[in-house]
């Protein structure tokens, strides 16, 4: 093993940790408070961090979407500017988060920002930022990466920059008693697929590594089989700590990474719309098993030591429908039907996809780069009804 890990974010955990955002923001900063589509108005949120912004300089900008795009960022980011903001305050999930790290970037810099998200432009300074995260799923509220849309190119691509990394993140479980049920599921197959994206590679001696991402997803199993006490605050808390220690950047610490279900997901969010979190079910059950021998003994190794299921030649096969049920189980779809691909046959949709990743150079995709586009081919077929 060899890495550098440092992860700067100061995370306040628990309930009412909202009014402490004003011990770390300084009052002589100017605040750009960013949402999304208003439901912090109507559960509260909002109002607690109106109160921690008492005597602050500060103003807001909401409607940033569910697969933040382009499109609407670059008005907040020429606000930014306009008032001269020094912070960024993130109050959403995943979507609101990555969308505050790309105005941050791009009140920076001159240019057009989806420069930043294609590579075009390294970053090499932003604003500083924080979070009140809403939504446990993604872990963007610790971590310095962001996936950003563009409507014109119907591209979902990502970045990353130390310079985006939040300041601080508050998680605070209370916030999630407002959450549709669907939101929260979500979440969960989110954080299991990061876990998963850093773990089902092959044997690589982390012993730690390996044996805090079983104890992750051990924990998204039992909180999948206790769905039904959701509305308990140990429940809560146990998610979003899950959800933020996924993605962290700690169980992937000198260890080869995946990803490429990701990258698959993407392309169904960027052309149908669908949910990320519905992309990863869609996606993953289908590349692990075109990917069946090159992973056997971590998804015999998983199915093992988070299943508990038995030693037999057919282990890793098991493993990935353990997977597929527990999605399932969860009420999660794990093909993409042709009504939710506004009727484009498969055909059609497969071509449609394959070029897409074929527009984004992602041709090489996967922990061994083994997943061309003719394999990618091959995993959409399966996960495409």
């Amino acid at each position: 093993m060899q890495f550098h890990y440092q992860n700067p974010t100061h995370i306040l955990f628990g309930q009412g940790q909202i009014a402490n955002i004003n011990r770390i923001i300084s009052p002589n900063q100017k605040v750009l408070l960013l949402f999304g589509g208003g439901s912090i108005k109507r559960n509260g949120i909002y109002q607690q961090v109106e109160q921690a912004l008492t005597g602050y300089s500060w103003l807001e900008f909401g409607g940033v979407e569910p697969n933040p795009t382009k499109q609407t960022l670059d008005n907040a980011i020429a606000l930014a500017r306009s008032e001269q903001v020094d912070f960024i305050l993130a109050v959403g999930g995943g979507s609101v988060i990555d969308g505050a790290k790309y105005v941050a970037a791009g009140a920076c810099f001159e240019g057009d920002g989806w420069d930043i998200v294609t590579g075009k432009h390294k970053v090499s300074d932003a604003l500083s930022l924080g979070v009140v995260l809403t939504l446990p799923a993604t872990g963007s509220e610790s971590n310095c990466g962001a996936v950003i849309s563009n409507t014109d190119t119907q591209d979902k691509l990502s970045f990353r920059s130390p310079y985006v990394q939040p300041v601080f993140a508050v998680l605070d479980p209370d916030v999630m008693k407002s959450l549709p049920t669907h939101q929260l599921i979500n979440g969960m197959v989110d954080a299991w697929v990061h876990v998963c994206e850093q773990y089902l590679t092959w044997p690589q001696g982390a012993m730690v590594q390996d044996g805090y991402a079983e104890a992750l997803l051990k924990t998204l199993l039992q909180l999948g089989g206790s769905f039904n006490n959701r509305d308990s605050d140990e429940w809560r808390a146990n998610l979003m700590f899950t959800a933020n220690q996924a993605l962290n950047g700690l169980i992937g610490s000198g260890v080869a990474h995946d990803w490429a279900t990701h990258a698959l997901g993407h392309q169904l969010t960027a052309l149908y719309g669908t949910d990320h979190g519905r992309t990863l079910a869609i996606i993953q059950p289908a590349l692990l098993r075109h990917q069946l021998d090159f992973k056997r003994a971590k998804l015999e190794q998983l199915g093992r030591n988070v299943f508990g299921l038995e030693a037999s030649g057919e282990l890793a096969g098991r493993t990935i429908d353990a997977i597929e049920d527990f999605f399932q189980s969860l009420g999660v779809a794990t093909v993409l039907t042709q009504e939710e691909r506004n009727g484009q046959d498969k055909s059609q949709a497969v071509d449609a996809l394959v070029t897409q990743l074929q527009k984004n150079a992602m041709d090489a995709l996967g922990e061994n780069h083994s997943i061309d586009l003719e394999a990618s081919r091959e995993i959409f077929n399966a996960a495409l009804q």
